[in-house]
This record gives structure tokens, sequence and C-alpha cells, in this order.
């Protein structure tokens, strides 16, 4: 007999009992809410913009988007991407890639600013805090347009090129479903989102009245009145 065993076996016991002990269970995850955007438009023309769309959730489950970083370049005259989607409190860069200088600016109630002048490998940042539409434009060039859409919903997306989405792991509950595009507007509908596989939805968006109308520079001239040019 060996007393000292005793104090070997005891140990080796307890880690047997700590190595066996259930683990938690995955929380179960939620369901795809998924669907196809159609937009209405004149002559029944194809849309060849369904990409920029943008499909969110919002109601009492939803989570907050999570703020950010993203950037929407100049270059070619032209802002790229056109669209950046965030969450309030994120914050866009705006580099300048062309070879000449640029004026950023926005006058939206929800996010107005101005960058000023700045030139070629120059970048300049702004937070956007508010939900709502940005509308980008440049005070030099103005066919340059850009939007920054800032929303508050942590179920956001964008479409493919044929007007397909995806909002992945929704949980059952009652929600209220947003689809906007620049051309088509917003549409917003209610939502309940059950716990088995959710049946595709179909989303139209009408933008056959949709006209292009000419903005103001940031001091409120036509770009064509205005005697002093950069």
């Amino acid at each position: 007999m060996h007393p000292e065993r005793s104090t070997v076996l005891l140990p080796s016991l307890w880690l047997g009992l700590v190595l066996l002990a259930p683990t938690p269970a995955p929380a179960q995850s939620g369901v795809a809410v998924s669907g196809k955007v159609t937009i209405l438009e004149r002559d029944a023309r194809p849309s060849e913009d369904l990409a920029q769309t943008v499909v969110w959730l919002t109601g009492a489950g939803v989570p907050d988007g999570t703020p950010s970083h993203a950037e929407m370049a100049t270059e070619g005259k032209q802002f790229t991407p056109r669209l950046v989607v965030v969450a309030p409190g994120s914050t866009v860069n705006f580099p300048n890639h062309d070879p000449f200088s640029h004026n950023v600016f926005s006058l939206s109630p929800e996010g107005a600013f101005d960058l000023g002048l700045y030139g070629r490998g120059g970048a300049k940042a702004v937070t956007f805090k508010r939900a709502g539409v940005i509308r980008v434009y440049c005070n030099v060039h103005a066919q340059m347009r850009g939007l920054i859409l800032v929303v508050p919903s942590g179920f956001v997306t964008q479409p493919g090129p044929d007007g397909s989405f995806t909002l992945a792991d929704v949980p059952a509950g009652s929600y209220v479903l947003h689809a906007w595009h620049e051309r088509g507007g917003e549409l917003e509908e209610p939502l309940s989102v059950g716990e088995g596989e959710q049946t595709p939805l179909s989303l139209t968006l009408d933008a056959r009245r949709y006209r292009l109308q000419e903005h103001l520079d940031k001091n409120g001239q036509s770009y064509y009145d205005r005697e002093s040019r950069y």
C-alpha cells in the first residue's frame, strides 16, 4: 500500500470531471431574407444600375450598424465609387487621383461639408453622424455627382447586377423593409420574419418620372453663369 498514490489520483479524477463537463449549445442564428429588386424604366427598357440599390431593415430587434472607414475618390472627373453606404459615425475619405484640383462639397442638411480646393495626391475626410442621403458634388466640375447613404441598420446590403439580394441571419420578428435607389426613390414595406425558410421577396421601384436636374455650386450659383472659374 502506497499512501502517496491518493494524492495523485484525486487531481486526475478532478481533471476528468472538467473535461467531461457539457459545453453550452451554440446560439441559433436567424434566417436569410432574400429577394429581387426591379426598377420600372421609361419605355420598359432594362435597368443597368440595379446594383446601386440599397436594401435594409429597421425595427426593434435590428442592431445598429458599425461605424467604418470608406473611400470615395475623384478620378477621371468622376467620383469612384459613385455610391458609398455607411453607418452613422463612419468616416469617408476623398482622395484626389486626378492631375488637377477638385473641391468636394455637399449642401445636404444631413451632412453638409466643404473640403476646399486640393490637388492630386491630396485627401480629405468627413465623418457623417446623421442618417440620410448625402449628395456630393465638385465645385469645379458640374458633371461630378456622388452619393453617400448613411443607414443606421446592421441589416443592410446592395443587390447584385441582376437585382438579387440577401440579408443573412435575420432573427424572427417584425420589421420594416426599405429599398432605396437614386432614381427610384425609397420603398418601405412591413416584413414579418418567421422561424423557417422565407419566401423570396419581390421589390419594385419606379424610376419612370425621374429627371436629372442641374445642381448649383457651393455658393448657390449656376456653374454656367458664374464669372470666375478655377
